[in-house]
This record gives structure tokens, C-alpha cells and sequence, in this order.
């Protein structure tokens, strides 16, 4: 069973996946995450890299699921976060994180990524 958030964003759906996909811009959004390196050119199923989080923790990650505008990941080998983007309209979309349930206390994290990304996403709509 998966737990999720949303949050609705003023931004086109393009725009919030290239923040969610780029693993150079994860650390701006992602309270948890200080850094990555993703082996290969893309996130995608089987691409692995290396995730450094707030702690300085180095973790080895796996991307297990993409479907169109979805991805999943494992982390040290265990499942974490589901990404999702949904366009609701040509500027706006709803952003999506879920959780496996025994990990419902990081929805809480996952709720600061969410205001993070329209913070970023809206910025980038007004200055570009």
C-alpha cells in the first residue's frame, strides 16, 4: 500500500518533471538530499547512482518504475518515493510523492519537497 501527497502548481507539468527527473537539481527540492549521481543519461528502470543524503549518509539508489510521467526508486535496496506529474491544464499541474506505508511519518518530508518544487517552478515561470 502506497501513501500519497499532492499539490497543485501553477507550473507547466514539463517544467516540475525536469526538476523531479534531473538528479543535479534533486538537492534544491528535496530536504533530504544533499546530492546524486545517476549512472547513464536518465532516470529510467535499471539506471543506479549513488544518493548523499543531509546526514552525509552515501546510499546506493535504483530506479524501479517510470511510466510516463512517474518514477519510483529504490534506496539501499529498500522502496522509497513514488514521483508523479500530472498536467491539469497547460500552466498547471498536480505533483505527486508516495510513500510505502510503513514509511508514512516521511509524508511530512515529502510535504516540504512539495512547497520546495512550486517555489522553484513558479520562479522559473515568471523568469524565463
Amino acid at each position: 500500500m502506497t501513501l500519497w501527497v499532492y499539490r497543485d502548481i501553477d507550473a507547466p507539468a514539463e517544467a516540475v518533471w525536469e526538476l523531479l527527473t534531473n538528479p543535479d537539481r534533486w538537492p534544491e527540492w528535496g530536504p533530504t538530499v544533499r546530492h546524486a549521481d545517476l549512472v547513464g543519461p536518465r532516470v529510467e528502470p535499471g539506471a543506479i547512482g549513488v544518493v548523499r543524503t543531509f546526514l552525509g549518509v552515501r546510499l546506493p539508489f535504483e530506479i524501479t518504475t517510470r511510466d510516463g510521467m512517474r518514477w519510483a526508486w529504490k534506496i539501499a535496496g529498500v522502496p522509497a518515493t513514488d514521483h508523479m506529474v500530472e498536467a491539469l491544464a497547460p500552466d498547471r499541474c498536480r505533483v505527486g510523492f508516495g510513500v510505502p506505508w510503513p514509511a508514512a511519518p516521511y509524508l511530512a518530508v515529502c510535504r516540504v519537497a512539495l512547497r520546495r518544487l512550486e517555489s522553484i517552478a513558479t520562479h522559473y515561470r515568471v523568469t524565463s
